[in-house]
C-alpha cells in the first residue's frame, strides 16, 4: 500500500504532470490575451496535446450534459433516443476533419502550422464553450420562460467567443493576416466539403463491393450446395 502511495506522489511531482498541469492553466491566459496566447501556445510550446485532448473531452461531455439536464423549455431533446456515443460522434468527427482540412491547405497557403498546433489552437479555443455553457445548463433550471434573454445572450457569447478564438487562433498558428486567415478559413470549409462528399463516394462504393462479393458468394453456395 505504502509502495503505491509513494508512486502515485512520485507521478504528481513528476515533470510531465507539472507541464500537463501548466498547458491545462495556460487556457486562462489564451482566453483573455489570445494574440500572445496562441502564439505562445504554439511557438513558445505552453500548451500541450493532452491539455488540448482534456478540453475536447470537456467540450463533448458538457454537450451531452447540455442535451440532458437542460430544462426542456430551453431545448427540446427527445431524450428516450439520445445516444451518448453517436453525438459524441457527430460532434469529435467533424471537428477532427475541419482540423486535417484545415493542415491540408497549409502548403497551398504557406501557412506554418502542423496538424497537431492546428489540433491545439482549435481544443483551446473551446473552453469558453464548457465554461459558459455547462453552468448554464444549471441555470435553465430556475430560471423562468420569461427570462429566457439571459439564457439566449450567454449562449451567443460563448458561441462568438469561440468562433472569435478559432480565428485569432488559426492566424497566430500560420502567421497570417486577418484578411489572408479569412480567405483561408472559406478555404478550409470548402476542403471540409471535398473530404466529406469524398468519404461518402468511397462509403457508398464500399458498400457496393461488400453486396457484390456477398451476393457472389451466395450465389456460389447456392449452386454448389
Amino acid at each position: 500500500m505504502s509502495a503505491t502511495k509513494s508512486a502515485s506522489k512520485s507521478f504528481f511531482r513528476s515533470e510531465k504532470w507539472q507541464k500537463y498541469i501548466a498547458s491545462m492553466k495556460y487556457a486562462k491566459y489564451v482566453l483573455f490575451h489570445p494574440f500572445d496566447g496562441f502564439w505562445d501556445l504554439v511557438h513558445e510550446r505552453r500548451g500541450s496535446i493532452a491539455a488540448a485532448t482534456t478540453y475536447l473531452f470537456l467540450f463533448l461531455i458538457t454537450r451531452v450534459i447540455q442535451l440532458m439536464f437542460t430544462n426542456f423549455q430551453f431545448i427540446n431533446v427527445p431524450l428516450q433516443y439520445i445516444n451518448i456515443f453517436e453525438q459524441c460522434a457527430s460532434l469529435l468527427f467533424p471537428f477532427l476533419l475541419l482540423c486535417l482540412a484545415n493542415w491540408s491547405l497549409t502548403t497551398l497557403f504557406d501557412g506554418k502550422g502542423r496538424f497537431s498546433d492546428i489540433y491545439m489552437a482549435m481544443c483551446y479555443a473551446l473552453v469558453p464553450y464548457t465554461l459558459i455553457q455547462l453552468p448554464l445548463v444549471f441555470v435553465s433550471n430556475i430560471i423562468a420562460f420569461d427570462e429566457a434573454a439571459f439564457y439566449t445572450v450567454l449562449m451567443s457569447v460563448s458561441t462568438a467567443w469561440c468562433v472569435f478564438l478559432v480565428f485569432i487562433g488559426l492566424m497566430q498558428v500560420h502567421d497570417y493576416t486577418p484578411g489572408k486567415t479569412v480567405i483561408f478559413l472559406i478555404a478550409t470549409v470548402l476542403g471540409l466539403l471535398i473530404i466529406i462528399f469524398l468519404l461518402l463516394v468511397f462509403l457508398s462504393l464500399l458498400s457496393d463491393a461488400l453486396s457484390y462479393f456477398i451476393s457472389l458468394y451466395r450465389e456460389i453456395a447456392f449452386r454448389l450446395y
